[in-house]
């Protein structure tokens, strides 16, 4: 979104411009500087669109804005940034709704198991009332969040033994899985055996054997180089998660207008192109992997579903949800409790 002339005065007045543009001493080059921070690493999509919508920022607003960058977790852990946000120190970041959770219960819902059965699913729920739901609920703690959402990615199965195919063949399976609570719970309902370990320690982890597999995105399998201690990969995409675009609502909302408006428009088509990004990463992984000697094999979902049906899981996070958010949920993923 080029600022018209008018527009682009209206800005100038606002920073306290004379006729000339020229800026106050305490602010010479630039007049409003924002720290956006994310864990994605500096080369992930996630984090090389945002640059390029810092970058079109800074040039339509004359130099004016300088939307300030910071991937792989420079300005701490992702419970941390929210914390920094949320406090002003920081003033916009993007993390996995699951990781808000803590905060506000009902950011992680796009993550229950087996809900989306595709992308068109995806993207109807998050850009439609499921994210817009979500938005809302996270407005409440003082975060705005952008309409747009960044793909982090369908998850995956992996294992050194043995393919999986049907839910029998996760009983007992030792399988490391992050720290959130719906996803040990699912694992657990699947009757396997689920660990936390972090990311980290993830690669001796297989390779010692102190569990039999993880789950995660095709493109973080390939990135980890997981392939190399794993030879399975069944294509569950048992859970989808995304990162919110977010920022401190007071701070958002004490900028002018038309800068509140060129940050919408440049990271929200950020976040588009980094959705086509993934999708291609997701193809190219897929072909990279099996020529490095991965076996895949895609499941049929319908017995994992029902498993945890008949297990209660979908129960138990329909009451912790709530029945508006469950009811916006099943409105894209079908019946599931």
């Amino acid at each position: 979104m080029a600022l018209t002339r008018r527009q682009f005065g209206s800005l100038t007045a606002s920073f306290g411009l004379g006729a000339t543009g020229v800026l106050p001493a305490r602010a010479q080059g630039t007049q409003i500087v924002l720290k956006y921070g994310t864990a994605f690493p500096a080369d992930h999509p996630g984090a090389v669109r945002i640059k390029e919508a810092a970058d079109a920022i800074k040039k339509e607003s004359g130099g004016k804005v300088d939307l300030q960058v910071y991937p792989n977790s420079q300005l701490g852990s992702e419970p941390d940034m929210v914390s920094q946000t949320r406090a002003g120190a920081m003033d916009l970041m993007s993390t996995a709704g699951t990781n808000l959770q803590t905060l506000v219960p009902v950011a992680g819902i796009n993550g229950v198991a087996f809900a989306f059965k595709d992308y068109a699913a995806v993207w109807a729920a998050m850009d439609g009332e499921l994210g817009g739901h979500v938005r809302a609920a996270l407005a409440k703690v003082g975060l705005q969040a952008y309409d747009k959402v960044l793909d982090n990615g369908y998850r995956n199965i992996t294992s050194a033994g043995k393919a999986i195919a049907t839910p029998a063949d996760l009983k007992g399976f030792k399988i490391r899985v992050p720290g959130i609570p719906m996803w040990l719970s699912m694992f657990k309902a699947l009757g396997a055996a689920p660990t936390s370990i972090p990311f980290g320690e993830l690669y001796t982890a297989l390779q010692t054997k102190v569990v039999d597999g993880q789950e995660n995105p095709l493109a973080l399998i390939q990135s980890a180089k997981l392939y190399e201690v794993q030879k399975y990969c069944s294509l569950t995409a048992h859970t989808w998660d995304g990162h919110f675009i977010f920022g401190n609502a007071k701070k958002l909302r004490a900028l002018p207008k038309e800068v509140q408006d060129l940050l919408a428009t440049h990271l929200q088509a950020a976040a588009l192109k980094q959705r086509e990004d993934i999708a291609r990463l997701n193809r190219d992984a897929e072909s990279t992997l099996a020529k490095a000697g991965v076996v895949f094999n895609r499941p049929d979902t319908a017995p994992f579903r029902e498993l945890l049906r008949s297990a209660g899981f979908y129960t138990e996070w329909k009451g912790k949800f709530g029945d508006e958010a469950w009811a916006k949920l099943e409105k894209y993923a079908g019946r599931l409790a």
